[in-house]
């Protein structure tokens, strides 16, 4: 069901507090905190760059990561938040959440279009517009869907599909509460200076 799970590597942290901290800072390490799930919170650092290349790929707080961490078990987390150098806008601290399989949270699913050849808007040439590629779902961590499905089948030129005309799957719901839109057919270039000319 669930894409597969990008790992996120770390490795214990020692000592805790200020002194630590600095000491990790200075070894190009970003240290950081694991919380929740009914165990201790663990002291952890993240290799400063290989964070630095995870947060620019985007979505950083929204990604539910596989933590290994060496010598223990996987765990599941999600970031909660990355405390930044106010001057140079640098990671300096990360707070991550142990989540249980049972735990509600919210994150960017992706959506696809599937049965274009059953448009009958895209066979008189218009175009499918995507608004929102992703959406942010509320969902169970133990079963993340990998996307969600719009079915183009019947859709015409000027139709809207909003985030309830999709099937979402079972205990599934969007965050935001009004019926935004994902997408809509648009009528073809020709079609549309014609309209205009008139």
């Amino acid at each position: 069901m669930a894409g597969e799970i990008p790992d996120l590597i770390a490795e214990a942290r020692m000592g805790t507090g200020k002194g630590a901290a600095r000491q990790a800072r200075r070894e190009q390490l970003v240290p950081g905190i694991v919380y929740g799930g009914g165990v201790d919170p663990q002291p952890i650092n993240i290799k400063y760059n290989y964070l630095l290349t995870k947060l620019k790929a985007g979505r950083f707080l929204s990604t539910l990561f596989n933590l290994k961490v060496e010598g223990q078990e996987d765990v599941r987390v999600i970031c909660r938040g990355v405390q930044r150098d106010v001057v140079k806008d640098l990671p300096t601290h990360v707070d991550l959440m142990r989540l249980r399989r049972t735990s509600r949270i919210n994150l960017f699913i992706h959506v696809t279009f599937e049965n274009h050849d059953q448009a009958p808007g895209l066979k008189r040439g218009g175009t499918l517009t995507v608004v929102r590629p992703e959406v942010e779902l509320e969902v169970t961590a133990g079963d993340i869907p990998d996307h969600i499905t719009v079915d183009l089948t019947g859709k015409n030129i000027g139709d809207v599909i909003h985030i309830q005309d999709v099937a979402l799957p079972e205990g599934v719901v969007p965050t935001i509460k009004r019926n935004f839109v994902i997408a809509n057919i648009a009528a073809p270039s020709g079609l549309r200076s014609e309209d205009n000319a008139e």
